[in-house]
Order: C-alpha cells, then structure tokens, then sequence
C-alpha cells in the first residue's frame, strides 16, 4: 500500500480549520527533545519507579559519574521536566509532576506494544 494520496486536492475548510485551531509547539518540541536522548530517558524512567533519589543513586543506575548524572538531570529540570531538594549535603530528584509520570510510562507502554505487535507479522 502506497502511503502518498493517488490525486491532489486540498480540502480549504479542513486546512482553515486545523490552522485556526493550531497551537505553538515550541516548549512540546524541547520536552521530547529532552526526553529524545537515552540516558535523560533512563534518568525519567528509574524516577517512575522510585519517586525521588540523590544524584549518587541515579549514577549507579545509569552507569555513569555523578557529573555525568547531574549534567543530564540538570537538563532534565531546567526543560522543566524534573525538580531537585537539597537534604543536607545530597541533592534529590523527581519528576517535576504527574503529566512528566504519564508521559514516560506512556511511551513506554507504547514502544511495548509496539514490540509486541512487530513479533506478531509474519515475515
């Protein structure tokens, strides 16, 4: 099946439509380019399982330095993703709200089902 349409015809109520009721999509646009890199993605996912954690333990889950793991969750809260709470010496992190939860459990859902709906085409 062809995924282009066979004639063109622009269909102007439909266009006008759509155009009036378009929104700015800049900051959506910087919200999945955040969550766009793997390791910020990582970052996001451990804090849907474990609500807030210190910079230290979000290194060991991902692998890497706690520079590392704070350059990216300082990304992540600047884009307005996460928040941060110094306890002492330790900095903690969480998701910045439950739209940021739902987004990333979401997708992850999806890119689930979408495995699952891949093994079940025959090649």
């Amino acid at each position: 099946m062809r995924e282009l349409c066979e004639v063109t015809k622009v269909h102007p109520d439909v266009v006008e439509n759509v155009q009036n009721h378009m929104a700015d999509l800049t900051e959506v646009a910087s919200l999945f380019k955040a969550l766009a890199d793997e390791t910020r993605l990582n970052i996001a996912y451990a804090l849907t399982i474990e609500e807030e954690m210190c910079v230290c333990d979000i290194a060991a889950v991902i692998g890497s330095s706690t520079a590392t793991a704070s350059h990216h969750l300082r990304y992540l809260k600047e884009r307005g993703l996460a928040k941060s709470v110094r306890k002492g010496k330790q900095v903690y992190y969480s998701l910045s709200d439950s739209h940021v939860y739902q987004l990333v459990t979401i997708a992850h859902e999806h890119a689930k089902e979408g495995e699952r709906d891949a093994k079940d085409i025959p090649s």
